[in-house]
């Protein structure tokens, strides 16, 4: 008998999993709630933006999915805390870990503050790191492992004009995610980050069309931005049960404007 008889095509369904998305009010963020929602999973939406939270959950619902939002500021331990057991107490224990939440301020480096510094280093290391470790806790506990997908950059190894400090950010949390993955690894839980090029998102999209904005585009190899919708794949697949043997990736998506 043939092998191909056997061969089940991967099937990214996420019914019956509980994901939890940071940062969700806008841009990524948003995209990756409504695409783990139209996969099966029921998603806790999670920002400082109660109002866009909102929105999005309704959004949700009217294409057939469950989604629970919860009010978070990945800089303050205590709003991490609550929100993980609001997540639980909500919609079940965790499954799946976005950590997307981060931001940016464009900065040359002698122009770069202390004040600066920290809110980037707060946001984009420490919450990150302190919001894997609260669901990682959870998961560890219930021992039935799961998924963290932490949203790094290009930036995590190639530097990036006007970004020092973003750059240095993200390499701190593709370590962690390596990090994570090897300390976590017989407790089944599965760490990788996905590691964006430049994607148009509401956050950039008035520098892209601007004059300086669109030379940067010319130096990309294709000489384009990518689509939010260009991560869905990554996504998924990290999400689901086809990523049981991808652990401590770096998942490159960027058109090449890294090389």
């Amino acid at each position: 008998m043939s092998d191909a008889v056997d061969i089940a095509l991967p099937s990214f369904d996420l019914t019956g999993k509980i994901a939890l998305v940071t940062g969700a009010t806008s841009g990524l963020g948003r995209r990756f709630s409504l695409v783990l929602a139209k996969a099966g999973a029921s998603v806790a939406i999670t920002g400082r933006r109660v109002d866009r939270l909102q929105s999005l959950k309704e959004e949700i619902e009217a294409i057939g999915g469950k989604a629970l939002s919860v009010a978070l500021d990945v800089t303050d331990p205590a709003s991490i805390a609550h929100c993980v057991e609001a997540a639980g107490q909500g919609l079940g224990p965790i499954d799946i870990l976005v950590n997307n939440a981060g931001m940016n301020v464009q900065a040359l480096p002698h122009e770069v503050t202390p004040e600066g510094f920290d809110t980037m280093f707060d946001t984009n290391v420490r919450g990150a790191f302190f919001m894997a470790q609260a669901v990682g806790r959870q998961m560890i506990a219930r021992g039935a492992g799961g998924r963290i997908i932490n949203i790094a950059s290009i930036g995590a190894f190639t530097q990036l004009p006007g970004l020092t400090i973003y750059c240095m950010t993200k390499a701190a949390v593709a370590m962690m995610t390596k990090s994570l993955a090897k300390e976590w690894a017989r407790k089944g839980i599965n760490v990788n980050a996905l590691c964006p090029g430049f994607i148009e998102t509401e956050l950039n999209s008035e520098w892209f069309q601007s004059e300086g904005g669109q030379k940067q585009i010319k130096t990309f190899p294709r000489r384009r931005l990518g689509l939010e919708s260009d991560l869905d794949g990554t996504l998924l697949l990290l999400a689901s049960d086809h990523a049981r043997f991808i652990t401590g990736s770096l998942m490159t998506v960027d058109d090449a404007q890294s090389l």
